[in-house]
C-alpha cells in the first residue's frame, strides 16, 4: 500500500480546529489521506506583509514536515481557510466609539475605539490575502485560500463577536452535530443562503467587493465533497 498523503490545512485559532477537525478527516479516504490541522493567524499577523506571507506558510509547512521526517512529495495540498474580519470593507464601515473597550461587529460596519488600528489591520490583512491569493503552490504543493466571514463563528453558527469560551462550546456542539451526518454538513456548506458557490475567482471578487466581507458568507463549500471511501 502507497504511503498516505498529507493534507495540510490552514486554520486561524483552536476553535476552528474544533470545530472542522474531525468532519475534514471524516470526508477524505482516511487509507490515502491523513489531515493535519495547524491553526495561526498568519494573514494577520504584524509581522507578515505581501513580502514575506508566501515563505511564512512554507515555512509552517516545512516545520511540520522535518518535524515528521516528510518531504515535499508527502503533501497533497494545503488548504488554507481564513476569516475576513471585514477587511475590503470601505473606511467609512470602521466606526470610531469610544464608549467601547474591544471591536464590535455587526454585518454593516465595526465598531471600535481604536479606529486606527483596525484600517491598518484591514490594509495589512487584505494585502497578505491578496498576495497569497496569486499563489499556486507554496513548496511545490498545491495551495489554495478559502474565507470565512466575517468569521468561521458567523458562518458555522450565525453568531459574532463570541467571546473564547463561547467559540470552544460552539465549536464541540457543531462537530458533535455533524461528526454522523457528512451529507448534513456538505449541504450546510454547500447549500446553505451563506454559500458562495460560483467558483473560485469569482467568489472571491464578490467578498472583496463593499461590505460582503462583514456579511456573511464562504466559499469552502466549493472544495467540500466525500471521497468515495470517507467514512
Amino acid at each position: 500500500m502507497s504511503r498516505k498523503k498529507v493534507l495540510f490545512v490552514i486554520v486561524e485559532g483552536p476553535s476552528d480546529e474544533t470545530a472542522l477537525g474531525v468532519l475534514l478527516n471524516r470526508l477524505f479516504d482516511r487509507n490515502a489521506v491523513y489531515v493535519h490541522i495547524w491553526h495561526g493567524d498568519v494573514t494577520s499577523d504584524a509581522k507578515s506583509n505581501p513580502s514575506n506571507i508566501i515563505s511564512k506558510v512554507g515555512n509552517a509547512v516545512r516545520f511540520y514536515a522535518k518535524s515528521q521526517h516528510y518531504g515535499k512529495k508527502d503533501f497533497s495540498e494545503i488548504l488554507h481557510i481564513t476569516d475576513t474580519d471585514g477587511v475590503f470593507i470601505p473606511e467609512n464601515y470602521v466606526i470610531e466609539d469610544l464608549t467601547l473597550t474591544d471591536h464590535l461587529y455587526s454585518e454593516t460596519a465595526i465598531r471600535t475605539p481604536r479606529r486606527d488600528h483596525i484600517l491598518e489591520r484591514n490594509r495589512l490583512k487584505a494585502d497578505n490575502i491578496n498576495r497569497l491569493l496569486s499563489c499556486k503552490e507554496i513548496w511545490s504543493i498545491p495551495y489554495s485560500l478559502y474565507y470565512m466571514s466575517s468569521n468561521l463563528d458567523h458562518v458555522l453558527y450565525g453568531r459574532l463577536n463570541c467571546t473564547d469560551d463561547e467559540k470552544e462550546n460552539n465549536a464541540y456542539r457543531f462537530a458533535s452535530t455533524y461528526k454522523d451526518d457528512l451529507d448534513g454538513f456538505l449541504n450546510y456548506m454547500r447549500e446553505s443562503d451563506f454559500s458562495v458557490m460560483t467558483g473560485y475567482k469569482e467568489s472571491w471578487d464578490f467578498i472583496r467587493q463593499e461590505g460582503h466581507s462583514l456579511e456573511r458568507h464562504t466559499n469552502l463549500g466549493m472544495k467540500l465533497r466525500r471521497t468515495p471511501d470517507a467514512s
